[in-house]
């Protein structure tokens, strides 16, 4: 089986990719709209139950901004960047990014 060129997508891959956009997207987005999140957050742990009913503008705001940044084509290709990079990496060494971001053991 012949590897796809250094800057191509296959369609399995586009599938790996989006998945591995969770974790890009929710990096990027944490650190963008953190404070939307946490009016959300507290909106929620003091309603309790009626969370659904009393956070609706907060869930809203969230959702708002949720949908813009993931619509964005330069996210897009942000993401899709560092996925190749990721796989190039991957294919060169053998060792996922997670393997190879882990800590060693300071005592061995």
């Amino acid at each position: 089986m012949a590897l796809d060129p250094a800057g191509q997508v296959n369609f399995c891959e586009t599938l790996q990719m989006l998945d591995g956009f969770g974790r890009i997207f929710q990096t990027k987005w944490t650190n963008l709209y953190s404070y939307i999140n946490s009016n959300f957050t507290k909106c929620c742990k003091n309603s309790g139950v009626l969370m659904v009913v009393k956070c609706r503008k907060e869930n809203s705001a969230l959702k708002e901004c949720l949908t813009a940044y993931y619509n964005d084509p330069a996210f897009y290709e942000e993401c899709k960047m560092e996925y190749l990079k990721e796989r190039e990496e991957f294919r060169k060494t053998g060792i996922p990014t997670k393997k190879r971001l882990q800590k060693l053991p300071t005592s061995m």
